[in-house]
This record gives C-alpha cells, sequence and structure tokens, in this order.
C-alpha cells in the first residue's frame, strides 16, 4: 500500500508516494537534507548546483558501498572453494 508523506527538502515542499513506511521516507529526506547542508555549508551555490553536489557524493558513497559488498562476496566465495578444496583433500578421521 503506498502512502503519501509531505516532506520538505531545500526548503521545497514535497509530496511522496511510496510504499515504504513514512518513517521511513522521513529518515530519507532528513538524510539528503543533511547531504545538502554539507554541501551548501562548504561553497557558495544555487540549489541546483547545491543538489547536484550532493546527488553526487551520495552516489560515490553508494558505489563504494556496492564495491565494497561485492568484495565481501567474491571473498565468501573464495572462502568456500577453499573449504570445499580442504575438505576433499584432507582425509576423513576414521574415528568420527
Amino acid at each position: 500500500m503506498k502512502h503519501a508523506v509531505q516532506v520538505t527538502i531545500l526548503g521545497q515542499q514535497y509530496t511522496v508516494r511510496s510504499s515504504a513506511s513514512p518513517d521511513e521516507v522521513e529518515r530519507v529526506a532528513e538524510f539528503v537534507n543533511r547531504q545538502v547542508a554539507e554541501v551548501a555549508a562548504s561553497k557558495a551555490v544555487d540549489t541546483l548546483n547545491t543538489a547536484v553536489l550532493a546527488l553526487m557524493n551520495i552516489g560515490g558513497a553508494y558505489l563504494r558501498l556496492q564495491d565494497a559488498m561485492a568484495v565481501d562476496q567474491q571473498g565468501e566465495e573464495r572462502l568456500q572453494r577453499l573449504l570445499q578444496r580442504l575438505e576433499c583433500d584432507c582425509p576423513k578421521d576414521p574415528e568420527r
């Protein structure tokens, strides 16, 4: 079920329709506002440029997280292959 949630980003009010909970939508809006405020504090740029720079920061963080998850997944797969090799190469203990 979709909810309509009113949020304010960059001083502009938006109605967001989402299947996410209203709390989650508000949490995302707060995150976006923090990112925008961080960019706006460091540079005197217009609203569009502020939003684009904030999106670049968020996008970069997202892609770094994806890369880290891919490395973790590759490491997990490698460990599984090593475990399989050990199980195949090591003789079974007859007393077990």
